[in-house]
């Protein structure tokens, strides 16, 4: 979802430091890009241990949260990425099965869907804070290729990140890289074909891949 249909980046980039600020910590550029695709709850597991934090986790993600979902219905400049909802209401119309797959909450995912009116086009919604392990793990992809009921060969994944296009690989499934304006640093060597803006991709073009 982030970063692919909506960029809540700046969003989360401001809760995240304001967080950073308040836990007395400095976190590097770096350490903050290799974050991409990765849960709530796993970057803050990776925090805690690395600055010896002394909140428990879920703590930690609560207070996050918190700032993310203040500044999120606060700010208004908020938009689907160019070309995305063209491309959703292409795809739904042709009669394909869609399912997000992100590594966000539940709650952040159904924010963003209620604010866009996007719930209608998608048959189901997977979140990464219900699996113990985040992108690069495959385990999300699997989960929603099983309540599409669709084997992972007749699936294909658009992912932005370099976490989100290694865990496509490893579930084995065909994956097309978005390296968009917004994208950072992220790796797209693996996916199988790269696009730099959803006008290079309809329905027609999907199903001949």
């Amino acid at each position: 979802m982030d970063g692919v249909i909506v960029d809540t980046e700046p969003v989360h980039h401001y809760a995240y430091n304001q967080h950073f600020k308040q836990l007395n910590i400095e976190v590097s550029a770096d350490m903050y890009a290799a974050f991409t695709g990765k849960s709530t709850k796993n970057i803050y597991t990776q925090l805690k241990e690395t600055f010896d934090l002394k909140e428990d986790v879920q703590t930690l993600v609560e207070a996050k949260r918190k700032l993310f979902n203040e500044a999120f219905d606060s700010k208004k400049d908020l938009y689907l990425l160019d070309g995305v909802e063209e491309l959703i209401k292409d795809l739904y119309n042709n009669g394909m099965q869609l399912v997000v797959a992100s590594s966000s909450a539940n709650e952040t995912i159904n924010k963003v869907f209620k604010r866009f009116d996007l719930d209608k086009y998608f048959k189901h919604k997977v979140s990464g804070e219900d699996f113990p392990k985040s992108k690069p793990d495959p385990a999300i992809f699997l989960q929603a290729a099983k309540i599409a009921q669709t084997s992972t060969e007749n699936c294909i994944i658009i992912e932005d990140s370099t976490n989100g296009i290694k865990g496509a690989n490893a579930a084995g499934i065909f994956c097309i890289g978005y390296k968009s304006f917004h994208s950072k640093g992220q790796d797209y060597t693996t996916a199988n074909m790269v696009i730099s803006s959803f006008d290079e991709l309809s329905f027609e073009k999907i199903i001949k891949l």
